[in-house]
């Protein structure tokens, strides 16, 4: 599901993501970079949406795509993990079910 929906939200994506200022730290401690995958990112002198870019390129799986919106509201970018969740607004029902699943499992967890 999250991976779809990344895959199909590319375009946007890059463009409404923030690499930087604790996106990549997050997804290098969340093992969804290595850290070769990490320092190709943080260094690369592009432009911010082309980091994203290649930040979304290395999303292979369901259990990245997850850790990858954690990570977007870890760092203030709520609004884009719902973005990724509603699959650009057209899966209302599967990010409330996420988000409430993320919820019960932050506050038992």
């Amino acid at each position: 599901m999250l991976l779809a929906s990344v895959r199909n939200l590319k375009s946007r994506l890059s463009d409404l993501i923030e690499p930087d200022f604790g996106l990549l730290d997050q997804l290098l401690s969340m093992e969804v970079l290595s850290r070769r995958q990490y320092d190709d990112v943080r260094y690369d002198k592009r432009a911010p949406y082309r980091r994203s870019e290649t930040v979304l390129d290395l999303l292979t799986s369901e259990d990245q795509c997850s850790k990858f919106a954690k990570a977007l509201q870890r760092t203030g970018q709520p609004h884009v993990a719902n973005f990724i969740l509603q699959n650009g607004g057209r899966n209302h029902t599967d990010a409330v079910t996420y988000l409430l699943s993320e919820q019960i499992f932050e506050i038992s967890g």
